[in-house]
């Protein structure tokens, strides 16, 4: 008995190892098998399958798949003050692979657990920034690494109105966040993005979504 597999894993889940067996919308893609190489939180997956290229030729491939869930994000903007409202924290992926300090500036974000993208996003502003949001404008869908991660992440935008006053720190301290807010004027934060200063994928798509086709087009 294996778990994930036969019997629940941490998380309650069985039959991890049958995601993708049946897919059928690609007639050059054939799954042979699917092995669950890690469950402990998230999922590690190998699939084997065949591929017919453009020559006609069929290949055997395999390929590791990190699914973590889907996930949504959302810029908090402001069109009065000129402003948006982000969030700091730590991310040791970053810290590793380069960042000075690993603490990275960003549009609010989190999976949807089981969620719809509008109410996870509104759980989400509500824990990272403490601002309740009405109906959040839906942006576009995106994978942010297909190469290798499985996530489909939903962009939202929602204005907000600065608060008299703000906690020291969001996030569930359960889960070990420690998030703050920064509110900073829409041209500094696409500066920002020039020098580097911001590096968060997500995070640059909505400030030049913004720019280009949100509250702050016509500046």
């Amino acid at each position: 008995m294996t778990a994930g597999l036969d019997t629940p894993d941490r998380r309650g889940r069985t039959g991890l190892d049958r995601h993708g067996r049946d897919l059928t919308g690609n007639p050059r893609v054939r799954i042979e098998d699917v092995e669950v190489l890690s469950c402990d939180w998230y999922v590690l997956r190998r699939t084997t399958f065949d591929y017919r290229h453009s020559d006609g030729h069929w290949s055997r491939e395999q390929r590791e798949t990190y699914d973590r869930g889907d996930g949504a994000t959302i810029l908090l903007y402001n069109t009065e003050h000129r402003t948006v409202l982000l969030t700091r924290q730590f991310r040791l992926p970053a810290y590793v692979n380069g960042h000075p300090d690993g603490m990275l500036i960003e549009t609010a974000a989190g999976l949807l657990d089981g969620d719809s993208p509008e109410e996870a996003i509104r759980r989400e502003a509500a824990e990272e920034t403490g601002h309740v949001i009405g109906t959040p404008e839906r942006v576009f869908e995106v994978y942010m690494s297909p190469g290798s991660v499985t996530e489909r992440l939903h962009f939202f935008a929602a204005p907000y109105r600065p608060q008299a006053s703000a906690a020291d720190g969001y996030g569930i301290a359960a889960e070990g966040e420690d998030i703050a807010t920064t509110e900073l004027p829409f041209a500094e934060a696409l500066a920002m993005v020039r020098t580097g200063a911001i590096a968060d994928a997500k995070t640059i798509m909505l400030l030049q979504w913004a720019a280009l086709d949100g509250p702050f087009r016509h500046s």
